[in-house]
Formats: C-alpha cells, sequence, structure tokens
C-alpha cells in the first residue's frame, strides 16, 4: 500500500487523522460531502506524496482541514510545521489534531497569511488560490533562498503564464513544476517549487 510506503511506523497516526476527518469534516464544515469518499485517494495522498521535499521551518498558508499541513507533519516529524489559517473553527479543529496525535513538530496560527510577519525555509498551500493571488501572501514569508512549493492542480502552466508580473515582483525565481506519484497514485499531484530572493 503506498500510504504505508510514504508514512512508514506513522501509517497509524495517518489512519486516525483521517478518521476523524472522515466522522467530523462534513458536519465542521472542512471537507464537502463528496470528498469523503476520495479522503484517502485525493486528499491524504496527494498531501503526503510531497513529504520528501520539505526541510527546515514550514509555513502551510490556509491550513483549513489539515491539507497538506497536518499530513505533512505526520509524514516529516524530522520537520517545524507551522500551520496558518484566519477561520476560527478551522483553527479549533487543527488544534484538537495536533493535541489528539501528539504531534510535537506543530504549531496552529490564527492568522492570515498577510498578517504573519515571519519568515520560513519554506511556505506551502494547497487549493488556496491562483498563483496570481497566492505569491502575493506566500512569497514576503520566505526568507532569502528559500523556497515555495506550492500544490496545484492540472492548470497550474496557466496560472503561471498569468502570474509572470507577480512572479517578477517578489522576486520568485527558477519556477518549475514536478508532477509526483505518476503510476503511484490515483491523481498524482502537480507541486511548483521556486526560490524567492530578498
Amino acid at each position: 500500500m503506498v500510504a504505508a510506503e510514504i508514512f512508514g511506523d506513522r501509517i497509524e497516526l495517518a489512519q486516525r487523522f483521517t478518521a476523524a476527518l472522515a466522522a467530523e469534516g462534513e458536519l465542521r464544515g472542512l471537507i464537502g460531502p463528496l470528498e469523503l469518499p476520495r479522503l484517502w485517494t485525493r486528499h491524504i495522498l496527494n498531501s503526503a506524496i510531497a513529504a520528501p521535499l520539505f526541510v527546515g521551518s514550514v509555513a502551510d498558508i490556509g491550513s483549513g482541514a489539515g491539507l497538506p499541513g497536518l499530513v505533512l507533519a505526520i509524514a516529516r516529524p524530522d520537520v517545524e510545521w507551522i500551520l496558518i489559517e484566519p477561520m476560527d473553527r478551522r483553527v479549533v479543529w487543527l488544534n484538537e489534531q495536533v493535541a489528539a496525535l501528539g504531534l510535537d513538530n506543530v504549531t496552529v496560527m490564527r492568522a492570515r497569511g498577510e498578517d504573519v510577519g515571519l519568515e520560513f525555509d519554506v511556505v506551502t498551500a494547497r487549493a488556496v488560490s491562483a498563483m496570481r493571488t497566492l505569491i502575493p501572501i506566500t512569497a514576503p514569508l520566505v526568507r532569502d533562498g528559500g523556497e515555495l512549493i506550492l500544490l496545484k492542480g492540472h492548470n497550474v502552466p496557466t496560472e503561471i503564464e498569468a502570474a509572470q508580473k507577480v512572479l517578477k515582483k517578489h522576486k520568485v525565481t527558477g519556477v518549475t513544476v514536478e508532477v509526483l506519484g505518476e503510476g503511484v497514485l490515483a491523481e498524482p499531484t502537480r507541486v511548483v517549487r521556486a526560490r524567492v530572493r530578498a
């Protein structure tokens, strides 16, 4: 099973988190009803496949239900994760899950990305908004020489094209798209990677 390969001896934590999300996610407005049957394939594994890319301190902007931040924190206990989420009910959920799963490598911050005022080695986001809107929120949080790792959908080449001016303005360079999990996951994950210069 792919999940066992990705999570290793932390597979049980991943299963517990997924079970909690399946039980309460729709009720608490974290996921839509159509997502329940595809939680593992479309959300958990889609987030977790990117785990090897991360190092140091990582901010997940708009963590929501904990995708990708909580999933990645389970897969990578050696990395420091800061989950940034403005909506109170989602912050409550994230804090509950961090406590229930005993994740000592996670901090939850109730804030909008624009208001954080800190710098991180890596900044990530999944399904938050189009690149041209996302870059002004995420790039300022990346330390000089750090990396953006954004989980995106199939329209990412069009998004990158539309964001050229914004990328230049925020000194985002070396933009590449990597497809992770082809032939392994039902839906491969597209990841935009780029460096940010001060």
